[in-house]
């Protein structure tokens, strides 16, 4: 919020305006995503049955890692400590950051990223009423949640009361992740941006993975959300959303057609 602040300050007049509006739009979905997602939470049974059954799954194919990977780190912290500033720093503080940079220096792809993230987030919080999953911290006693039991901040940028513990599949913290990433290798010139968006997305897999957040089923499956939103909103771009999203990215085609000269009338020059 005090970013959203400081950049309106800066700007002048109309550019002031639309600021704000684009602003109202972003933060009204992120806490309608987080209170409708906390919403969805009560059925721990369920979700923790569920999340045995991933590991079940993950088993049979041979991916099971999650265990493995942290106790191979738990005793090292400067890993963990850098695996949970990934999982904090590199979610909201980076998709804002990126999403303002957008903003400013892409303002027609910014609406891109947005919708995407607006149509994942609407899928995302769909499938947590319906299949709710419990995240490996909750159902597997042999893992930590490091987050939790290492560091205060996320309790600041994610308040308990706007978390829905039971929200695990499709992990949008990736899916999102993975967006900025994209969003940096695609939309920049600047080759430090460009391996950060490079960069990004692995780090987050994996330290979704150490802090015991996320399995890794957890992880494609937001990977696959973002990616199906992306797909739908480059080529399937924004008829479907009402002006004030679409921030007249649809051009009105009747209003582009010349109107024919006057009956009569000599032809213009």
């Amino acid at each position: 919020m005090f970013i959203v602040v400081a950049a309106a300050v800066r700007l002048r007049g109309s550019r002031r305006a639309r600021f704000l509006r684009e602003s109202a739009i972003v933060l009204s979905a992120y806490f309608i995503y987080f209170l409708i997602r906390g919403a969805t939470e009560g059925r721990a049974a369920e979700a923790i049955d569920r999340a045995l059954a991933l590991e079940d799954l993950e088993a049979r194919l041979g991916i099971f890692f999650e265990v493995d990977l942290q106790r191979a780190v738990i005793e090292h912290d400067w890993i963990v400590e850098a695996a949970n500033g990934v999982y904090i720093w590199a979610h909201w503080p980076l998709i804002g950051a990126v999403g303002l940079w957008l903003y400013f220096t892409r303002h027609e792809r910014y609406r891109v990223y947005r919708n995407t993230m607006l149509v994942s987030g609407a899928i995302g919080v769909v499938i947590f009423a319906l299949f709710p999953t419990a995240p490996p911290r909750l159902a597997n006693p042999d893992l930590v949640d490091t987050v939790v039991e290492r560091t205060d901040i996320y309790r600041v940028m994610q308040p308990p009361l706007l978390t829905n513990q039971y929200a695990a599949i499709p992990s949008l913290h990736f899916g999102w992740n993975l967006l900025m990433g994209y969003a940096m290798v695609r939309e920049s010139g600047q080759g430090w941006i460009r391996a950060l968006g490079w960069i990004s997305p692995p780090a987050m897999l994996l330290s979704t993975l150490l802090t015991a957040n996320h399995y890794i089923l957890d992880i494609v499956a937001g990977g696959a959300v973002v990616l199906v939103a992306l797909l739908a909103v480059e080529f399937w771009p924004y008829a479907w959303l009402p002006e004030r999203i679409r921030g007249g990215a649809v051009v009105d085609r009747a209003a582009t057609v010349a109107e024919p000269a006057p009956r009569g009338g000599a032809p213009g020059r």
